[in-house]
């Protein structure tokens, strides 16, 4: 009452000091193996919730792996007709200029220009690399890592397939590849 500017003290503040309540001390050892109990319940639960998220991820990944397989089949079904057209295509230049053509100048170009757009390589590759992106799937092992590293080396070759591209329907199955290991991208992001 004195003070000409007291600062508020509630009351519970008055019960926070030393010594105005005491305490039982409470023996809780009782409640330590229902404690230990809920805690392996909840961490029980978890590890059976990240299983069954762990499965579905999974089985994306084998789909959209499945559709890069699909891509990849096409474009190598594909590879003989592209060539053909490309040799049209230089028979139809030459023509187009009125001028004789060497034909056997006229095949070490298209012999080159395959050689050149020879997309054989990477479609291996992008097959290897879904089957070993499969087998770290099935190991059993944290793969986390490894699977990233997996989809940089499909999105390269993917990246090279389209560069490569002679013709737009090939171009286009590129795009949908690297559409497919942008998904797969994005839930290895997920993985452990």
């Amino acid at each position: 009452d004195e003070l000409k500017n007291p600062a508020a003290l509630s009351p519970l503040e008055l019960l926070r000091w030393p010594g105005v309540l005491e305490q039982e001390e409470q023996d809780l050892s009782a409640l330590l193996p229902l404690a230990l109990a809920g805690f392996e319940s909840a961490l029980a639960d978890l590890d059976a919730a990240r299983g069954r998220e762990g499965a579905r991820i999974e089985e994306m990944f084998e789909r959209r792996l499945a559709e890069i397989e699909t891509c990849v089949a096409t474009v190598v079904g594909r590879l003989p007709t592209v060539l053909t057209r490309i040799r049209e295509r230089l028979a139809e230049r030459i023509a187009s200029l009125g001028i004789p053509a060497d034909s056997e100048r006229l095949e070490q170009e298209i012999a080159l220009l395959a050689q050149k757009l020879d997309v054989s390589e990477e479609l291996d590759r992008l097959t290897a690399h879904i089957a070993e992106f499969r087998s770290n799937l099935r190991s059993g092992i944290p793969v986390g890592r490894r699977l990233d590293f997996l989809v940089q080396e499909l999105n390269r070759e993917a990246n090279t397939l389209g560069s490569k591209s002679a013709d737009a329907e090939t171009t286009r199955l590129a795009v949908d590849i690297k559409v497919l290991i942008e998904q797969i991208r994005e839930q290895v992001q997920n993985v452990e």
